[in-house]
């Protein structure tokens, strides 16, 4: 029963990473003049807290992109206390500029130069309306900038930045012309969770697991003793920021995304949250956009060929996956 339990908390250990995991500040590499883009190192106020991000550009208009990262505290770069440095974000953004696009990636609340900022005094505050906000006013910063084609935002993000994504998508100020939603969130938070306990403990655990979840959504509390490992993922010291997250609906969300938005989508057998098969509704949720759906063999959830998605090799610093290149290079154009 361990052994299952920790399978469950490793597999969305990433999906909700709560306040007090920051990762360290990253030194920004600026690039050589004569390539004619830039990483300025930008801010932006999101509700009271100043977001700290990279802005890669060259002074040419065109076309620009906002990055946003995996599950909770993870930074610009895609780094968090769980996996390490994993930099795929700041490699996405090297694609991306290498393709003529400019981009914009951030340090979320409690990472990097942003912080906890006025959350620091009741950091179990923090929960997804803040990362929105903050994703928000990313993108207004974006839309912002001179070298920017306000006909051509798109939003780029990973796992749980993809229910972010949707939310800026279904706004019209500023308008985005398309999503790349990279191994989504296929789920309510809680549902996510319960699927891999129902497929892997025993009865009892089951039991127990399920009359918590009845319990967090219908009086805002969670039992005093879990199994050992889910006590990890919901607790007292978190249940307002997991209350917070489960009230988001993905199949919701991607029904406000506007018709005919171009919109990737990319699954892969080998990543435990986002399997192809598990993504089945939200790819029907997006059929009046124009879906482009991708489905990635041996491919890890950090975008790396790595069939066993272990979380310890997402620190390897690997190229992303040809495949995810490819998929990309399909898509900047539309």
């Amino acid at each position: 029963m361990k052994t299952v339990v920790r399978q469950a908390v490793s597999c969305v250990a990433v999906v909700l990473l709560m306040a007090g995991c920051a990762s360290e500040e990253k030194a920004e590499q600026i690039e050589p003049a004569q390539t004619g883009w830039v990483d300025d190192q930008v801010s932006f106020a999101a509700d009271g807290l100043t977001i700290h991000g990279t802005y890669r550009h060259r002074e040419a208009a065109g076309p620009a992109a906002l990055l946003i990262s995996e599950s909770g505290q993870t930074d610009r770069n895609g780094d968090n206390a769980v996996a390490g440095p994993v930099g795929n974000m700041r490699q996405l953004a090297e694609l991306l500029s290498e393709r003529d696009v400019a981009s914009l990636r951030y340090d979320k609340v409690g990472t990097g130069r942003t912080g906890l900022g006025p959350y620091a005094v009741n950091p179990a505050s923090v929960g997804t309306a803040v990362y929105t906000a903050g994703a928000a006013a990313a993108l207004r910063f974006l839309a912002a900038q001179p070298a920017t084609a306000r006909d051509r935002i798109s939003v780029y993000a990973l796992g749980e930045g993809t229910v972010h994504a949707m939310s800026l998508a279904a706004t019209d100020d500023p308008k985005v012309h398309s999503l790349a939603l990279f191994q989504p969130l296929a789920a309510r938070y809680l549902d996510i969770i319960t699927e891999r306990v129902r497929g892997e403990a025993d009865p009892s655990v089951l039991a127990s697991w399920l009359a918590a979840v009845e319990e967090i959504r219908t009086r805002g509390t969670v039992p005093a003793q879990l199994p050992e490992g889910l006590g990890a993922i919901v607790n007292a010291g978190n249940i307002k920021a997991v209350i917070e997250a489960d009230r988001v609906d993905p199949l919701a969300l991607a029904a406000k995304v506007p018709a005919g938005t171009p919109v990737l989508l990319t699954c892969s057998d080998s990543d435990g949250q986002a399997t192809c098969d598990v993504l089945r509704p939200l790819i029907g949720a997006l059929q009046h956009t124009a879906l482009t759906v991708v489905e990635l063999d041996g491919v890890n959830h950090v975008l790396r060929d790595d069939p066993t998605d272990n979380v310890a090799n997402y620190a390897q610093q690997a190229p992303l996956s040809p495949q995810v290149v490819g998929a990309l290079d399909g898509f900047v154009t539309k």
